[in-house]
């Protein structure tokens, strides 16, 4: 390994460039122990802590996992490319194919699902789905794991008026998922919003996705409206930043 050219950026930003691209390279599989910290160090003719410092950068970008008493090794998770279009047309959930099969070739679990039905939106939530003054909401809230590893939490706001007394109430809505259950009742999603940004996670969020405080999440809320223009739900995701790509792909 090769020491760090001298540049205006802090060390530690330095080496773990270097130590991104010799990732990115190969040179190290899926898996992997990478070499001892004071190794490393030593390699790059830097302090520990500095070490320690561009090797946390690289475990916030996903790239590297440390193991109590074990070191650091390169993670082997293979990130969900989330086809955002496809996955969304009406011949997958129409169907009764779940969503996630329009991904890749796995499927995540749901470990954990609450159903809420009456609740209190939150103003934001209010607004899109244009609720009337004390107008309740059903809320789905999940968590999905891939191979063990959680991935993602998921809220899912309908207006109670619309889903009572659906299959949507129930902890699972049955093939096709909640739009397919939509289309049931006469609410068939025809267009579709998503906001896409990224933030730091708060403490909930670190604990439920298991993932490190300095790892950014993507947060996702979509929109489905039916064919009327209404608002039919409001899904805001909270995402593994390191567990996925976002793909998305159209005709000009």
């Amino acid at each position: 390994m090769s020491r760090e050219s001298s540049t205006d950026q802090p060390k530690y930003l330095r080496i773990a460039a270097e130590l991104r691209a010799i990732l990115e390279r190969g040179d190290y599989a899926p898996g992997d122990r990478l070499p001892g910290e004071n190794t490393l160090a030593a390699d790059f003719g830097v302090a520990s802590l500095t070490m320690r410092q561009a090797l946390g950068l690289l475990r916030g970008e996903g790239l590297v996992g440390s193991r109590k008493g074990s070191g650091w090794y390169v993670e082997d998770f293979r990130p969900i490319r989330r086809r955002g279009i496809p996955r969304l047309a009406r011949d997958q959930w129409g169907s009764g194919k779940t969503i996630w099969s329009a991904d890749d070739d796995r499927s995540p679990d749901v470990d954990q699902v609450t159903v809420t039905e009456g609740a209190v939106a939150p103003q934001h939530i209010a607004e899109v789905l244009d609720l009337a003054e004390n107008e309740t909401v059903c809320v789905r809230s999940r968590r999905y794991v891939m191979e063990g590893r959680p991935v993602m939490l998921a809220a899912s706001y309908l207006p109670q008026t619309l889903v009572a007394g659906s299959a949507i109430t129930e902890a699972n809505p049955g093939p096709g998922g909640i739009y397919a259950r939509l289309a049931d009742l006469g609410h068939a999603p025809t267009r579709f919003r998503e906001e896409i940004r990224v933030r730091m996670p708060s403490g909930e969020e670190v604990a439920r996705l298991s993932i490190p405080a300095d790892r950014s999440v993507i947060k996702l809320a979509r929109t489905a409206l039916d064919a009327d223009g209404r608002a039919v739900e409001v899904n805001e995701m909270t995402m593994d930043s390191a567990a996925y790509v976002l793909d998305y792909e159209f005709d000009a």
